[in-house]
């Protein structure tokens, strides 16, 4: 395969099977260095075509939680009472700045998804 930028979906399907081809080769090596060409040719063709979009923050929220073996109390220190809680994860009460900051001190989950709008 000859290297060239990815510009259709046929081009890209063409860089994966290449790419999975190459996946053993050796670094520095001639088909090591294709491997590298065509990883980031492919990184960037799909960073442009399907994008990952950050989750929304009750998502965000949710999946923290769970991943850390979290429960919804172990939140009151962060959003408030327990009523609180139900409220935000249930989408009936916005994140406050306070909850926000909070959340992202107290548990680290990022402040730049934490202010995303979301659907009520």
């Amino acid at each position: 395969m000859e290297i060239h930028p990815i510009r259709t979906e046929q081009d890209y399907e063409a860089a994966l099977a290449e790419i999975d081809q190459l996946w053993d080769a050796a670094s520095g090596t001639p088909e090591g260095d294709k491997l590298d060409i065509l990883a980031t040719l492919v990184e960037v063709y799909e960073a442009r075509h399907y994008p990952i979009l950050p989750p929304d923050p009750i998502e965000a929220i949710l999946h923290h939680v769970e991943s850390q073996g979290l429960s919804r109390a172990d939140l009151e220190p962060y959003i408030g009472s327990r009523g609180r809680v139900s409220e935000v994860l249930n989408r009936k009460r916005p994140l406050s700045l306070t909850m926000i900051r909070n959340l992202q001190r107290g548990l680290g989950i990022a402040a730049e998804v934490l202010i995303r709008p979301y659907d009520l």
